[in-house]
This record gives structure tokens, sequence and C-alpha cells, in this order.
């Protein structure tokens, strides 16, 4: 390859410092030694990078755009050491998050501007998946840390040993429905027999190849899916459908008088959510987050309890 960083270097330091003598002094190089890279980089591109015709080299069309192309190579080689040193310190050059939709994001803020504190220079990539999705997310290696995971999992993650989990606490779930649905002045406490002859409203499960998790539903319930937990509560207020909600995301609309709660005959909605990541994975801004979702504190902020 005749293109090098090293020529690459040269010519953004020409462009920055406005001549050849200057970005000599910046690079710490003598002259004859700029002007030679920079004519052997021509000769073996074939293409004249200079206009040499005035008092001062001026950048031809071909030599910008080897500049503005170079100096993303520059950048990227630059941000490649720096990852490969903050690896070798045990930092990760990125941790992925995979989190369950029922975590809401404004309450995992606090955590991602805690650990920029630490700067370590990680970066987070964070996705969100909704039940059998978060594991699936996880066994395909495309999130290191799970956060929210509904229930225990599939059977394939508890028997492999390859994973470890960790309960982060119950969410409180409330039955709720619109004021102006059926629902709302039916007698209490319902029952599985009435509640079902009445549409839900449920987060659509994004897993595709684990076997689907339909929480609350009740079988041979009419059923409106929606994306989000958000869909989910805005269907509720418009009377689309009953089912669960966060006790603290329903609350302010249970003030209101927009929602109405309503006791079940058989207990409400239950399950642990869970934390999981790889047994192996040793990287620090893992253990980071490991240590402080261990943390009650945290944990009932993640939960909005």
């Amino acid at each position: 390859m005749n293109l090098t960083l090293e020529a690459l270097q040269i010519l953004d330091a020409i462009d920055r410092k406005g001549s050849f003598a200057a970005a000599a002094s910046a690079l710490d190089k003598v002259p004859s030694a700029i002007t030679y890279s920079i004519r052997k980089l021509e000769d073996d591109l074939d293409v004249l990078l200079f206009d040499r015709r005035g008092h001062r080299a001026k950048l031809t069309t071909a030599g910008q755009e080897l500049l503005t192309q170079g100096r993303h190579l520059l950048l990227a080689a630059e941000e490649l050491e720096q990852r490969v040193k903050r690896t070798a310190t045990g930092w990760e050059a990125e941790l992925r998050i995979v989190m369950d939709g029922v975590i809401q994001f404004e309450h995992f803020l606090p955590l991602i501007q805690e650990f920029q504190h630490q700067a370590c220079g990680t970066r987070l990539r964070i996705s969100q998946e909704t039940l059998s999705g978060v594991w699936e997310t996880l066994l395909a290696g495309r999130a290191d840390l799970a956060i929210g995971a509904a229930y225990d999992g599939p059977d394939t993650l508890r028997m492999h040993g390859e994973y470890q989990t960790q309960t982060m606490g119950n969410i409180d779930w409330v039955f709720a429905v619109a004021a102006k649905h059926p629902l709302a002045t039916a007698p209490e406490p319902l029952t599985a027999t009435v509640i079902q002859s009445h549409r839900a409203i449920a987060v659509g499960d994004t897993g595709r190849n684990l076997p689907s998790i339909n929480a609350g539903l009740l079988a041979g319930q009419d059923t409106l899916t929606v994306p989000t937990l958000q869909a989910k509560l805005l269907a509720q207020i418009a009377g689309l459908g009953c089912g669960n909600l966060p006790h603290k995301l329903a609350l302010p609309h249970l003030q209101s008088g927009a929602l109405v709660e309503k006791t079940l005959q058989e207990n409400r909605l239950t399950g642990n959510n869970h934390i999981a990541w790889r047994r192996n994975d040793k990287g620090k801004a893992l253990q980071w987050f490991l240590q402080r979702l261990a943390d009650p504190v945290v944990q009932r902020m993640l939960s909005g309890s």
C-alpha cells in the first residue's frame, strides 16, 4: 500500500500549520524530509497534491479529498490506539447493555452519569428488548449485560453454566383501566372470567427464537399488542383495553383519575426481574455495573419503587 498514516499526518500538519516548514517544526522533522515525503506520496499515487505555482503551496482538489478522507483514518487510528491501551488496563473498549422495556431509561440515566466519572473511556451501547428478547440478545452475544430480564430465563441459559444471574427485586404492578372502561365500575375483586371478556393491552415480546413470554394474559383473551410500555400506558388511558402497569408509571394517572386501579380475585402479576451476564467476563466496566446493580438503592431506583 502506497498510503501510510505517517504520510497522512504530514499532509494534515501542512494544512493545519500553513507551510512545509511549519509542519516540519511541529512534527520535529527537517523541512527536506517533509518535502521528500510529499513528493514520494505524489509519485506513488500518481496525482498532484499541491499546486506549487504560487508563493505558497496550495492543496489541489485531489489533495483536499485525500486530506478530508485521510483525517477520518487518522482519527480511527488514534481511537484504535486508545482502545487497545484501555483494554490493556482491564477496561473494555465497549460495554453492551440490553435492558427490558420495563426499566424506564430515565431511571437508568443517573447510573450512566455516575459511570462517566470513572473517565475510563469505555463506550456504552444500550439497547432495549422485551421479555424473552432480553435473554435472546444476551445468549446471542449481542450484549454483555442484561438488566431487568423477566423471570428465570430459558432452560438453555440455566443449564449452560456460562451465565450468571442475580435478582434485582420485584416491580410493583397494578391492574388498571381507564375511568370510562366498563371494568372501572365492575364489582371487585375482578375474576379471571370477567377480565377475559375484555381486551388486554400487552407489550410485544421481541424474542424471535426463544418461546414467547405472555405476562399477565389469559388464555383466549383478545389482545392489542403494542411496542413499548409507554404505548401500553397510553392505550389503557385511551380505554382501548385493560392490563397490568408498573405502579410508579401508573401513579400520576391514578391520582388524576384517568386510570382506576382494580383489585383482582387472583394474585397480581409477580415475577422477579434479573441481571444476567457471562460468568467469565471480568472487564472493569462490567464489574463496576455489577457492583452498583447489587445495591438495593439502585435496584429500587431502576424498578421505579
